[in-house]
């Protein structure tokens, strides 16, 4: 195929990937990219996302640039003139599902030539993702990164009027862009960046290297997009951070850090406030003391442990031992009394024997645990870890994955038996995906429950009493 793309080839950089700089982060305005209006007009998209949270938040940010671009959602694929798929990275299945995704997509493209199929995210950010994509993917008209969203109105002009191919993907540490447009997904709970990037660069993650450094937003614009929020309507926010504890550390004008930005929303009349994800490394004891106010502050800290065992710690880059994030567990409990507790882990990671993995299952029990995300190792190309030796077989991993989800388990029905016979206040999201005549949301400490009751209930808090708790969920009784 011919090489000449267009004036819009960038190609991902891992070395440049990996750079850090003290440089202050640039903040830029979203208007001043907006250069063109209704190129979208009589014309449909769909966004299909996958991975974290802030895959789903830059989804909504895609959606409202395309909507102010005068596209409208599409119903179905069948319809869509513009296909984007918003990728993850962080495990090898996640960049699989996507491949798959592409090979049916094509069907689509040779039943319509002028679709407008594009991939971005954080799988462009990686060189063998393009490489492939360049050579196997011929029919992918729109490539780009995580750090040129803003820049989606002028790649869209280039494939549509000028009937070329873009690939730009940005290998630096990356920009602030304020004044996104957003179509949110909730009319009542929103997330809220505050931060973007990560600097930890554990051993065996890529975000450091697809999303850049941690850069955080002002709290001036944070705590006007929540005034913005409150005004709408809004009844939950949530902080969004590769690592929310570090927020605030790259300023070079202010002494402002995480534990003011939650003191600040203490006093907002927004109802519920949530952030994740937490490190542990940076989760001091003054933060806890603020989450320990309550009020809007809600009572559940997802705190990503990834091991039990100090060796394991260490060859993960996690910068903490087990006994720091056990004295950290305990002074939580301590100061916030009923907190509902999860935690993400690794079983597997390479040189993982069979007494650092029991280290793992102690250090759960101690913890009490009320959920968790367990994976088994993904080896991630350019990340430390890939050079590791892989050493524990698949049917160990297995073995030991489900090993701990029995130990899992146990602690979601644990944390959830806590709450039958007493009421909780639900923010009802809407109807069950089981059943449409069974209304389902979530509690203040981020329980699932379901209830009987009105639709109208749906967008509101209310009053549930529970009834039985289940492994995944609580059943409940409306009280109006």
């Amino acid at each position: 195929m011919s090489k000449d793309y267009s004036t819009y080839f960038v190609k991902p950089s891992l070395r440049d990937a990996r750079k850090r700089k003290r440089d202050d982060t640039p903040t830029l305005d979203f208007n001043d990219y907006m250069n063109i209006e209704g190129i979208g007009k009589n014309k449909t998209y769909t966004i299909e996302t996958y991975g974290c949270q802030g895959n789903v938040a830059d989804s909504e940010k895609i959606a409202g640039i395309l909507e102010a671009l005068e596209f409208t959602r599409s119903a179905t694929l069948d319809d869509a003139d513009l296909i984007l798929l918003n990728t993850c990275a962080v495990r090898a299945n996640a960049e699989n599902r996507v491949f798959g995704e592409l090979g049916r997509l094509k069907q689509y493209k040779n039943n319509n030539p002028d679709l407008i199929l594009g991939v971005c995210g954080c799988m462009p950010q990686e060189e063998h993702v393009v490489n492939k994509i360049l050579a196997k993917y011929h029919y992918v008209d729109l490539v780009f990164g995580t750090h040129n969203i803003h820049r989606l109105p002028t790649y869209l002009e280039t494939v549509l009027l000028s009937k070329e191919r873009v690939i730009e993907v940005f290998s630096e540490e990356g920009s602030i862009v304020e004044n996104m447009p957003k179509l949110r997904d909730n009319a009542k709970k929103a997330w809220v960046n505050i931060m973007y990037g990560c600097d930890e660069f554990c051993t065996y993650c890529i975000v450091p290297y697809t999303r850049g450094k941690e850069r955080s937003r002002s709290p001036e614009h944070i705590l006007a997009e929540v005034d913005e929020l409150i005004a709408q309507g809004y009844h939950e926010i949530t902080l969004l951070g590769q690592n929310v504890n570090s927020y605030g550390n790259d300023f070079t004008d202010r002494t402002y850090r995480f534990k003011d930005l939650l003191a600040d929303l203490h006093t907002k009349p927004i109802t519920r406030v949530r952030f994740t994800t937490s490190h542990p490394k940076d989760f001091d004891t003054e933060t806890i003391a603020i989450l320990a106010r309550g009020g809007n502050l809600m009572p559940y800290i997802h705190l990503p442990v990834q091991s039990g065992n100090d060796r394991v710690l260490k060859r993960m880059n996690r910068k903490y031992t087990r006994q720091e994030y056990l004295e950290l567990v305990a002074e939580i409990h301590r100061q916030i009394p009923g907190v509902s507790l999860t935690t993400d882990i690794i079983v597997g990671f390479p040189g993982e024997t069979d007494e650092q993995f029991e280290d793992t299952l102690s250090l759960v029990e101690r913890c009490n645990f009320e959920g968790a995300f367990t994976f088994i190792y993904s080896k991630r190309e350019g990340t430390p870890a890939a050079q590791y030796d892989d050493d524990v077989p698949i049917a160990v991993k297995k073995a030991r994955l489900q090993r701990l989800n029995t130990l899992v388990n146990a602690g979601y029905k644990r944390g959830n038996k806590r709450f039958e016979g007493h009421t909780v206040k639900v923010l009802v999201d809407g109807t069950s995906k089981n059943d449409d005549t069974v209304l389902a949301g979530y509690s203040e400490h981020n329980k699932l429950v379901n209830f009987t009751g009105p639709a109208d209930l749906i967008g509101h808090i209310v009053t549930v009493k529970i009834t039985e708790a289940k492994t995944w969920y609580l059943w409940g009784e409306y009280h109006g």
